[in-house]
């Protein structure tokens, strides 16, 4: 949920992890070199999440996309402009892996000139601002297609574009901006894409100017759009082979196992220091920890439920290291189900369903203590100025006897152990607008499959839900299904039927280091799933984005505490590492990206 921070600025930065189903290793090592544990030091092998099978390569992501673990491939093969990842220990701009140099606001923050650095394509063009113009044009026209798209925010806050000169243009915005936002979770997410390769509308067609008119952008779109679903050509298609990045492709299975190799040609600060990385799918963690344990796998990872097992793990010369996060975890309320959604959009309801959610508990057994509790949009994992002491005090504490009389209170009298709407109506004493008499309180979340963990959390809430008198029923899908059936939808649409989804234990929204919630919860935010909106929210989330204060972002954090937009859920780690000893360089980024140019072999 997954879902960014992410490194790519403000995204869905979904982390696809401890997915899992039942079955063995889908591919092994083979075609990418020797592995470490052979003696190679050219070599790593990467353990991407249980399940999660890469899809997506274009640096421009749609809804279904949008996941950390594409992105990071994606980076590796092109580098972002402004590249923002805690790989250091401390998140901010990472000018190694970055195109630009330098980004300097006007004295009225209304603009900002960026500097791209001395920088060639692999294929020997230079990178200039001309493929900045064909990213910002591609996306302009397009923007209700990106996934990272707002109203009111990036591309329709950016008045124009303005070329300088081959290595500088300007962005002119609609008003000033808070410098932090602007380049921390606007400015990262610009993409620069080798122009002179991609601006076509075919595989045979010739390259021009297509872009720069509304209608050729629209083309072009699609037609990149159109060649970025097949998969199985990714590694063959010389449209992938044109790159700004440490790594070129070299294999890409519709299985999952993606092997990255050196760009010889790259001419940036953040060179490879291993020429090969295997990134390898598991079906399941236990497979996964049994490719650990034969010493097959140098960068993986254990259950939050096996540290007990940690011995076994450094027994085998392994370090296991916790990777904790930058993010909130929550399940969206689909508010257009036509079944739920007027429910959902009772506040009362939506506070009986958080006092039903224990998340103390479900911190310290379901996930081992490798989790925070979470009260609200910013994250709580780590101290910081942004998050009020009403997010931090929790207004929704555990009560199940409370929010059993929340709902009797408001017209809901049980039957057979469920609460039916006995008295429709709005006012005192009803159910809520929309609220049909005999409605039951209901509700079905479609969540990831196959994980131990989250079944757990789901039986749990499953639970503690019908102490309350709420029915939570649970349909499980892979992870790429759940993300691509809760979409954005009206209510006669067949594609809204969903009414709470889940993205897994570790299917967090990873920030970027100013974590503003403009995608998420503004009116029509590009990761607004659920539809949630409300005018006092959105004038909020717009004050988080145009004040120097921390104090709008506390206050925004105290509102959506208590409105609830989503179901608060704790936050856990990312993942629990695993990791070879002697392999250094780097620091597990909190945005949850993982960046192989930065790992070398240290003995």
């Amino acid at each position: 949920m997954s879902p960014a921070p992410t490194a790519a600025g403000r995204r869905w930065a979904l982390v696809a992890g401890a997915t899992a189903t039942t079955g063995a290793l889908l591919a092994g090592c083979s075609g990418g070199g020797a592995s470490s544990a052979s003696g190679a030091s050219d070599t790593i092998n990467y353990a991407l999440p249980a399940n999660f099978t890469p899809n997506w390569i274009l640096p421009i992501g749609t809804a279904a996309h949008l996941n950390t673990n594409n992105s990071s491939i994606s980076q590796s093969l092109w580098e972002p402009l402004i590249a923002y990842d805690g790989s250091t220990g401390k998140v901010g701009w990472n000018k190694d892996n970055s195109l630009a140099t330098a980004a300097d606001f006007a004295d009225d923050s209304k603009s900002v000139t960026v500097t791209l650095g001395d920088r060639h394509w692999s294929d020997g063009k230079p990178i200039t601002s001309r493929d900045v113009e064909f990213w910002f044009n591609l996306v302009k026209e397009n923007k209700k297609d990106w996934a990272s798209y707002s109203p009111g925010k990036a591309p329709d806050n950016w008045k124009s574009f303005k070329t300088v000169d081959d290595t500088h243009f300007t962005l002119t915005f609609d008003r000033a901006y808070n410098q932090q936002w602007m380049l921390a979770n606007e400015l990262s997410m610009i993409r620069p894409m080798p122009q002179h390769v991609w601006d076509k509308t075919g595989d045979s067609g010739s390259v021009s100017d297509l872009d720069r008119t509304p209608a050729g952008a629209k083309k072009v779109w699609k037609y990149l759009n159109g060649v970025a679903k097949k998969i199985s050509g990714y590694a063959t298609d010389p449209l992938w082979k044109t790159v700004s990045g440490p790594y070129t492709l070299k294999s890409f299975s519709t299985a999952g196992k993606v092997q990255l190799t050196a760009n010889a040609e790259y001419d940036g600060g953040g060179k490879a220091h291993i020429k090969n990385v295997n990134l390898l799918p598991f079906t399941t963690t236990d497979a996964e920890e049994n490719a650990l344990r034969a010493g097959t796998v140098d960068y993986g990872y254990i259950k939050a439920t096996d540290l007990g097992q940690k011995s076994q793990f450094t027994a085998k010369g392994y370090i296991v290291r916790p990777w904790s996060g930058w993010a909130i975890t929550y399940m969206p309320y689909n508010f257009n189900n036509p079944k739920m959604g007027p429910v959902f959009k009772q506040l009362y309801a939506r506070q009986a369903i958080q006092m039903s959610v224990n998340q103390k508990t479900l911190s310290k057994v379901v996930f081992n203590g490798t989790a925070v509790p979470t009260y609200g949009p910013i994250p709580q994992g780590q101290k910081s100025s942004f998050v009020s002491k009403k997010q931090q005090d929790n207004p929704y504490p555990y009560d199940t006897a409370k929010a059993r009389k929340l709902l009797t209170d408001h017209g809901w009298s049980e039957r057979g152990g469920t609460m039916v709407c006995t008295s429709p109506g709005d006012g005192d004493g009803h159910c809520g607008k929309g609220v049909d008499k005999g409605t039951k309180f209901s509700m079905q979340v479609l969540s990831q499959s196959g994980s131990t963990v989250t079944d757990n959390m789901m039986s749990a809430l499953q639970s503690s839900f019908a102490k309350t008198g709420i029915d939570f029923h649970i349909k499980t899908a892979p992870v790429n299904s759940v993300l691509s059936q809760s979409g954005q939808c009206k209510a006669s649409e067949p594609s809204c039927k969903w009414q709470l989804s889940f993205f897994g234990t570790a299917g967090s929204w990873y920030f970027p280091a100013y974590p503003s919630g403009d995608s998420l919860f503004a009116s029509g935010g590009g990761s607004n799933f659920g539809n949630y909106s409300d005018p006092e929210v959105d004038k909020l989330v717009a004050r988080t984005t145009t004040s120097g204060s921390d104090e709008a972002m506390r206050e925004y954090s105290a509102a959506l505490a208590e409105k609830l937009p989503v179901v608060w859920l704790p936050e856990p780690d990312y993942q629990v590492s695993v990791v070879k000893k002697g392999l250094g360089g780097f620091a597990q980024d909190s945005l949850a990206n993982f960046h192989p140019a930065m790992w070398k072999w240290t003995k």
